[in-house]
C-alpha cells in the first residue's frame, strides 16, 4: 500500500464553550520535520502532541495547527492586571513629570509585552481529553487524504515499470543483429590490414568470443526484470508503505539500465535504452513523494 507524503487533515470538536480547530498539513521531506502552531496554555502537552503526529504521520514535513476559541470567536485571553497598573502608575507619573499627554497610555501599555496574554493556569484534562480526540480524528482525515493520493502514485509506478518490461523485450531483436554486425565488421578490418590470405581465423575467433563476452547483457536483462517484479510485488505490501524500500529497487534497476547502455554497441538498442531512463527518472520523481 503506497501513501502519499502530500496531505492535508482538518477536524473540529467542541469543550465547553470553546471551539477546537486542528489542521495538518504534509509535504515531502527525507527527514521528519513537524511544526506546532498551538496556544500557550497547552505548551505543557508539546511533547505529547509530537509523538502522537510521528508515531501516525513518519516521515514529511509537518505543519500542525491547534486553535481554541471562545463562543464569541475570540481566543481566550487573559489581562495581568497588576503589571498594567504598574506600568500605568509609573508612566503617568513620567507623562506629568514631562509635561506630556497622557491620552495614549491605555493602547500603549496593551501593546507591552505580557500585559495581556492567552489564558494560562491549569490545563483541564477533561478539555485535553477532547483536544486530543480531535488530534486523533484529524491524523485519520490525513491518512485518508494521503492514501487517496498513494492510489494515483502507484498506478502510475506501475505504468512505468510496465513500460520499463515492455522496453527489456524490444531489446532482444537487435541482440543478435549486433553480434552479426559485429563479426562482419571484424573480419573486414583484419582482411583490410593483413589481406585476406594471412588472417589467422583462430585468432578471429578468439577475438569474437572475447567481443561476445563484452556484449553479453544476459545477466543484466534477468536481474532488470527480477528489480522490476520485485518492485511491483512491494507496492502490493499491505502491512506498510515502501517509499525507502522502492527507492533502493529503483537504484538497483538504474544500474542495470546503465550496463545495457554501456554494452549495447547499437544504436537501436541505445534509444531503447534511453526511454528506459526517462521512465526511471520519472519513477524516482514520483518516489520523492511517497511515505
Amino acid at each position: 500500500m503506497l501513501l502519499s507524503m502530500t496531505g492535508y487533515g482538518r477536524a473540529h470538536g467542541s469543550y465547553g464553550d470553546k471551539t477546537i480547530t486542528v489542521e495538518l498539513r504534509t509535504l515531502n521531506s527525507k527527514m521528519t520535520d513537524i511544526k506546532l502552531r498551538f496556544p500557550g496554555e497547552y505548551k505543557e502537552k508539546e511533547v505529547e502532541i509530537r509523538k502522537m503526529i510521528s508515531d501516525h504521520a513518519e516521515r514529511g514535513k509537518i505543519d500542525f495547527v491547534l486553535e481554541v476559541q471562545n463562543a464569541d470567536g475570540a481566543a481566550p485571553v487573559s489581562l495581568n492586571i497588576a503589571l498594567f497598573k504598574g506600568y500605568y502608575r509609573e508612566l503617568t507619573k513620567l507623562a506629568q513629570e514631562l509635561n506630556m499627554d497622557t491620552g495614549e497610555i491605555m493602547q500603549t501599555i496593551l501593546r507591552i509585552p505580557n500585559v495581556v496574554a492567552s489564558a494560562s493556569g491549569e490545563l483541564d484534562e477533561a478539555e485535553w481529553a477532547v483536544i486530543a480526540d480531535t488530534i486523533n480524528r484529524t491524523l485519520q482525515a490525513l491518512h485518508v487524504f494521503r492514501k487517496q493520493e498513494g492510489k494515483a502514485l502507484e498506478a502510475d509506478l506501475r505504468l512505468r515499470v510496465a513500460n520499463i518490461m515492455l522496453l527489456l523485450t524490444e531489446i532482444t531483436p537487435f541482440e543478435q543483429e549486433r553480434f552479426t554486425r559485429m563479426r562482419e565488421r571484424l573480419l573486414n578490418n583484419l582482411e583490410e590490414g593483413l589481406g585476406k590470405e594471412n588472417v589467422d581465423m583462430n585468432r578471429y575467433e578468439q577475438e569474437i568470443l572475447h567481443y561476445l563476452e563484452k556484449m553479453d547483457i544476459t545477466e543484466e536483462k534477468v536481474r532488470l526484470e527480477q528489480h522490476c517484479k520485485y518492485f511491483l510485488e512491494q507496492i502490493e505490501n499491505k502491512q506498510q508503505s515502501a517509499g525507502r524500500t522502492l527507492n533502493f529497487i529503483s537504484q538497483e534497476m538504474g544500474r542495470e539500465i546503465n550496463t545495457l547502455g554501456a554494452k549495447a554497441y547499437d544504436s537501436d538498442m541505445q534509444k531503447l535504452v534511453v526511454q528506459m531512463k526517462d521512465e526511471l527518472e520519472k519513477i524516482k520523481e514520483q518516489l520523492a513523494n511517497v511515505l
